[in-house]
């Protein structure tokens, strides 16, 4: 039986360790953590810059009632496809045919009082120069021949005037497109007082795309400005025809579902000015719709690269990159395998990966996973993650 001072060392052993038996040693310290690690990369990578913007038709036509009438018929269906030429609407024409009928009436009869007076003026001359009737009565036969002239032309023009009116109960579409849903039912009274409002058709191939981009982002692009200005109908329709073709453009198009639009396409146009309560410009992209997938009014979003940016430059993946309130940092692995919490300047996010300005050098070794086991000057386990597919280009955030 153990004696009394060998049982208190043994309680007093105990309670000092909590954890050991009396008489056993210390357990060991428990390994340094395994942690991913991934090298900085020094490379090239296409930096995109990301634009919001709204899908509109390249031409888009408001269709309105010229004349005022009954709208006696709609002759195409809501969101078709509309050649140019296509009968859209009809207005009751019976009181422009009746206006018509009236012009021929008043021109035949002016006709007929201006050969009258022809004949009269032929028939007076002779006489007149016989003294055989006064001058005065050859002036105002004269007179009223070329009264009769103007009345001739007068009727002429209401004749025009009545056939334009009644042309203008019958409404065509004056380009390809896509017609929107009529906003005026059969039998209302259109074209009373202002011309009234039908539908619209938009010609969506080709698609325009208008977005909106800062100041430092046009001025990136300020050297091309002239070029663009200076592109005509003919080299636009070159280029989207070889685009049609397979050819590339600067511009891509991410839709609604984040799908990229299959064909790619380029500016066209600037604003003449930067907004100065927002600081951007309007610019206007376009892009081949052969499909008319695109629809006016369609939210996408542009991408186009920077040019000069990526150049060079050191890549994380973003994993690596931790950010708290603004302030940016990498967990470095240094080469003893302890810990080195860094600031870093980062740049653009491109595609899975982070472009890193300062604060790394190209081959050291970042975290990837396993950053919330780490404090600064730890030891750590590193293990080499796993490579998988990087993406190449991405949008600038």
């Amino acid at each position: 039986m153990p004696s009394r001072p060998r049982v208190l060392a043994c309680i007093a052993a105990g309670l000092s360790t909590l954890a050991t038996g009396c008489g056993e040693k210390a357990l060991p310290p428990p390994p340094p953590p395994t942690v991913l690690v991934a090298p900085v990369v020094k490379q090239d990578v296409p930096v995109y810059a990301e634009f919001v913007g709204t899908v509109n038709g390249y031409i888009n036509v408001e269709i309105r009632a010229r004349v005022a009438g009954f709208l006696q018929s709609q002759d195409y269906k809501d969101g078709a496809y509309v050649k140019a030429g296509t009968l859209l609407f009809t207005i009751d024409p019976r009181q422009y045919q009746s206006q018509v009928l009236q012009s021929q009436g008043d021109l035949t009869q002016a006709q007929a009082m201006l050969t009258r007076d022809n004949i009269t003026v032929q028939r007076y001359r002779p006489l007149a120069a016989k003294q055989a009737i006064s001058q005065q009565d050859l002036d105002n036969a004269i007179a009223t021949q070329e009264s009769a002239v103007g009345q001739v032309q007068t009727a002429k023009a209401a004749l025009e005037q009545a056939k334009l009116n009644l042309s203008y109960t019958k409404i065509y579409s004056p380009v390809d497109g896509i017609v929107g849903a009529t906003q005026v039912n059969v039998g209302n009274l259109v074209g009373q007082g202002t011309p009234t409002l039908l539908t619209t058709v938009s010609q969506v191939e080709p698609s325009k795309v208008i977005f909106n981009a800062s100041e430092t982002e046009y001025l990136r692009y300020a050297a091309r400005a002239r070029e663009i200005e200076t592109q005509d109908t003919a080299e636009m329709n070159r280029r989207l025809a070889d685009i049609r073709d397979g050819g590339t453009a600067p511009l891509e198009l991410v839709l609604a579902n984040d799908a990229v639009y299959p064909y790619r396409g380029f500016i066209i146009a600037l604003n003449r000015q930067v907004q100065t309560t927002t600081g951007t410009i309007q610019l206007e992209a376009v892009f081949p719709n052969p499909n008319a997938l695109l629809r006016p009014g369609q939210y996408a979003r542009v991408r186009g690269a920077l040019p000069g940016q990526g150049e060079n430059t050191l890549i994380v993946p973003q994993a690596a990159v931790s950010e708290v309130q603004g302030s940016f940092s990498v967990a470095v692995v240094l080469s003893d395998d302890k810990v080195q919490i860094r600031r870093v300047e980062v740049g653009p996010r491109v595609g899975t990966r982070w472009i890193i300005n300062s604060g790394v050098t190209a081959g050291e070794r970042v975290i990837t996973e396993g950053l919330q086991k780490v404090t600064d000057g730890m030891l750590v386990k590193p293990e080499v993650a796993p490579t998988t597919p990087s993406a190449t280009a991405g949008a600038a955030h």
